[in-house]
């Protein structure tokens, strides 16, 4: 299944892009819907977002009724395929519609005759570090899990009894799962690659990261130490607590990667430790963007008192020489008016009457 419209020139260029991701990094493409029984301001009834790399760049709703754009480089598909708005607008109003009628199902399913209930499907395909390639297609009701899709066999995983009745009416149809192995494997990726070529400027830009080892006091004689990388994009990252050399696992906990508001990451990673053997610890840090790995170790902050007292002298001698020119300065004022007071009872004026020259 080849994308409308879609030049082999670009995909060609795709194509090439793809071999210079290999090894680098990983890629998804993810969509995720969501509809609710009980719409309220803020909250619509439909609503449909696309993420490229956690970058969102569509959106859909079932108030604008539109597939608007949220990323300027989405944009560039205009040049290729004018016709990719009005298409994916008609595939969110019909799938809008779908999201409806199961809503009603699956209450009718759960013999709920109200209340506020949610159905949520994600779908999406992702182009791993390896270049391998992998699908996902699952759904969830009131935030619990009730089917996916097992991309090997092609059957239904289905979360409970009330589940197994889509199960059933689906796996009567192979078509479907079918469907959505081919699209996910194959119109899935060719899309991700063209949404990575759009925005490679943001997508495939590496940003290192900034990383310091910080010290926190414990109980019963141990303390922690946190390693902190932050600013990195993309989010993929590595980062190792080792003692003298060797990876060491014993006593690390707390790891997470989060986004920040301007699109990098950042991660950290603790471990509790004998305060003697402080100084066996490094913190390793690799990440795409680094020729080769952060190595981190906690560090004594500098004391700047002695700056501080050495500023504060120098300040006062300062103020002490100031003091002490101006009092020579008023000395000498005083003493130059003695001196003209003196001269002052001589005449300067010659007999004859006439000024001298200044």
């Amino acid at each position: 299944m080849k994308l409308p419209g879609a030049p082999a020139l670009l995909l060609g260029a795709l194509a090439l892009l793809l071999g210079g991701c290999e090894g680098s990094s990983s890629h998804s493409l993810l969509y995720f819907h969501t509809a609710v029984s009980e719409p309220s301001q803020g909250l619509p009834q439909f609503i449909s977002v696309g993420y490229v790399d956690g970058q969102l760049f569509s959106q859909y709703d079932s108030v604008t009724r539109r597939v608007q754009p949220r990323a300027p480089w989405i944009k560039k598909v205009d040049e290729d395929d004018p016709q990719y708005w009005d298409r994916n607008t008609q595939i969110c109003q019909n799938n809008e519609e779908v999201y409806r009628v199961s809503l009603q199902n699956l209450r009718r399913y759960y013999n709920q005759s109200g209340g506020f209930h949610s159905l949520q499907w994600m779908y999406g395909c992702e182009l791993r570090e390896d270049g391998s390639k992998g699908g996902y297609r699952q759904e969830a009701y009131d935030g619990r899990d009730y089917i996916a899709l097992d991309m090997e066999t092609l059957t239904w995983t289905a979360a409970d009894s009330k589940a197994q009745i889509t199960k059933d009416k689906w796996e009567k149809n192979p078509a479907i799962a079918q469907g959505y192995k081919a699209y996910l494997e194959e119109t899935c990726i060719e899309w991700l690659q063209r949404h990575l070529e759009y925005g490679k400027e943001s997508l495939l830009r590496r940003d290192p990261p900034v990383g310091k080892v910080t010290r926190e006091e414990g109980y019963d004689d141990r303390e922690t130490l946190v390693c902190q990388a932050y600013s990195f994009y993309p989010k993929e990252i590595d980062v190792t607590w080792r003692k003298d050399g060797e990876v060491w696992q014993e006593g690390t906990f707390h790891r997470s990667v989060a986004p920040y508001l301007d699109g990098t990451y950042h991660a950290w990673l603790s471990i509790e430790i004998d305060p003697k053997e402080r100084d066996q610890y490094r913190c390793h840090v690799d990440h795409a963007s680094l020729g080769e790995p952060l190595v981190l170790a906690w560090e004594a902050p500098v004391s700047h008192l002695g700056l501080i007292i050495g500023c504060i002298a120098v300040v006062l001698l300062l103020i002490v020489a100031g003091i002490a020119g101006a009092w020579v300065y008023i000395k000498k004022r005083q003493e130059g008016y003695k001196t003209a007071s003196t001269n002052d009872g001589g005449s300067s004026i010659t007999s004859e009457g006439n000024n001298p020259s200044v």
